[in-house]
């Protein structure tokens, strides 16, 4: 007990922020400074539009991306992960928005931040480390073809539908959203795309630092303003934050929410974890501590809900322009906060102005960015399995679940590499060959069993074993035996108690040390008709199987 104590308190200081978080900042403030101020820019349009796309208010989703974005900086585990509103996190709040109403993403945000809270006290950081590659980039690809289709309704009428009017899912509600399409806002909206979309993708090569997706949405809600233009805008913005309070929440309420909000915990612990690994292989900022990301975010999407935000998590895109951006601290994720609560102090009424459309524009081309042609084509000529895994994951994203898809893209990825790990398991039943044959030895047979022996394989390889003809004594060589687990060695000790029901002498050579101890305790060493059959060289092996051999002539 007097060792746990201090151990828990070690632990719990290293999910604390310190003086270490900031070391070198004398060095990198301005570089963070610049980082921060560019990544708050990029930043401003997509809190906007994540805010709209989960069926909520752009208000909401620029909230979430002020009060998560210090406090996932200031408490998480990576020391340039920049937070906010994503989304892989809208593609969860639709349907729950659909089911539940927007009022209760408060409540399930707040239940989302205590389980991930609570999974970074207990350590649970870590389990992000296996999910396999084919998983994460099918989950990508799937989390962006649902956000280019949730863009729909905003580019086919200036009504926003209700809870409940489209259905939660993506490829349903797309056919719903254009067999209900104004044509004549269409267009208007596709115009709007379309700037929006060329601004994104020329400005950068005019200049690495122009803003492409604020310089479009700029330019649509100008022309919007000047022209008889019928697109929707984002309304009235609050020119302050909300005041705190915490969200309506009963015991009966917690119980209907707690699986929604179990799903946007998973999904925000997954999506931060991979953020903040992605981020330490971009830059040499300091390894990430996934638990203390997990407490971080825990907090951040706490703090989000006492504002009547959205659940918060670590962006993959906005992380990794943040580094390119020169961040090297806390300090720059701390500056794009800023930078977005002075857009609400100074200039919320332009941005209410802004058509949701231009806003849709930019989402649009996020989603299609996501998907890198060349993983993709990497992975559809890799493995049978892999490339299986890669596909039903991204099927299984768009048209169910993401959660789902994830545990069920994990499962598959683990059954299709144990299936292949057991093809490696190699039995070859053979003679003996020795430079000097004798009389009898034909009736020895030597099974050779390389590679690993475990629940997968182990049936096949007491049904080859088995299988065999009928002969006077059979040498087990286990020496190429890599790996045996309890299967394994219960399926060696049937084999010996099987052959020996037979009649035929078994003898084992060469069991490695660490398998001795599992071999004794499941049976097999104990099945032997006597323990001399046991011989850690073949030429001992050999000699005592021919000494059986003769004396079973003799009493023929």
């Amino acid at each position: 007990m007097r060792s746990a104590a201090p151990a828990a308190l070690r632990h719990a200081l290293t999910l604390l922020p310190g003086p270490g978080d900031y070391r070198d900042l004398r060095r990198t403030w301005k570089g963070d400074l610049l980082a921060g101020v560019t990544v708050g820019i990029v930043a401003l349009p997509l809190a906007l539009g994540f805010g709209v796309s989960s069926g909520l208010t752009a208000e909401q989703g620029l909230v979430t991306a002020i009060v998560a974005g210090v406090l996932a900086a200031v408490l998480g585990g990576s020391n340039v992960q920049v937070s906010g509103p994503t989304g892989a996190m809208v593609v969860v709040l639709v349907p729950i928005v659909a089911e539940r109403g927007p009022g209760a993403v408060a409540a399930v945000t707040l239940l989302a931040g205590l389980i991930v809270l609570l999974a970074g006290v207990l350590r649970l950081g870590r389990v992000v480390g296996i999910i396999p590659w084919p998983v994460i980039e099918g989950f990508t690809l799937g989390i962006a073809v649902t956000i280019f289709l949730q863009q729909l309704p905003l580019l086919t009428s200036a009504q926003r539908a209700g809870p409940g009017a489209l259905s939660s899912h993506a490829i349903i509600a797309t056919g719903q959203t254009l067999a209900a399409a104004d044509p004549r806002y269409l267009l208007w909206a596709l115009g709007a795309v379309a700037v929006v979309v060329a601004c994104m993708v020329l400005a950068p090569r005019l200049h690495p630092s122009i803003p492409g997706s604020l310089l479009g949405i700029a330019l649509v809600a100008v022309l919007a303003a000047l022209l008889p233009s019928p697109l929707a805008l984002i309304g009235t913005i609050p020119s302050t934050l909300p005041s705190p309070s915490l969200p309506a929440l009963d015991l009966a309420t917690a119980r209907a929410l707690l699986p929604a909000a179990a799903t946007v915990a998973a999904l925000a612990a997954i999506e931060s974890l991979l953020s903040a690994r992605v981020a330490a292989g971009l830059a040499d900022t300091g390894d990430d501590d996934p638990d203390r990301e997990l407490v971080g975010q825990g907090v951040a999407s706490l703090g989000a809900s006492l504002v009547g935000g959205m659940p918060a998590t670590g962006a993959i895109a906005r992380t990794s322009v943040n580094i390119r951006s020169g961040a090297r601290s806390r300090l720059a994720a701390i500056v794009h906060a800023l930078v977005l609560l002075a857009v609400v102090l100074v200039a919320a009424g332009p941005v209410g102005r802004i058509p949701l459309a231009a806003l849709a524009g930019v989402l649009m081309l996020t989603a299609v960015r996501m998907v890198h042609l060349a993983t993709v084509r990497t992975l559809l000529r890799s493995t049978r399995s892999d490339r299986l895994t890669f596909v039903i994951t991204a099927l299984i994203t768009i048209s169910f679940d993401l959660i789902a898809a994830v545990l069920i893209g994990v499962v598959l990825a683990a059954v299709l590499a144990l299936r292949s790990l057991s093809r490696t398991t190699e039995v070859t039943i053979e003679p003996i060959s020795t430079e000097r044959a004798l009389p009898g030895d034909e009736e020895i047979i030597q099974v050779r069993l390389r590679g690993p022996l475990f629940f997968v394989s182990a049936d096949r390889v007491h049904a080859k074993v088995m299988g065999m003809g009928h002969t006077t004594v059979v040498i087990l060589r286990m020496s190429g035996l890599e790996l045996v687990d309890a299967s394994g060695a219960r399926i060696l000790s049937d084999l010996v108690t099987g052959l020996e029901r037979r009649g035929i002498t078994v003898l084992i050579k060469g069991v490695r040390p660490e398998h001795t101890a599992l071999l004794r305790q499941v049976g097999v060493l104990s099945a032997l008709r006597h323990r001399r059959h046991l011989f850690a060289e073949l030429d001992p092996a050999i000699d005592h199987a021919r000494s059986h051999v003769e004396r079973a002539r003799a009493a023929r």
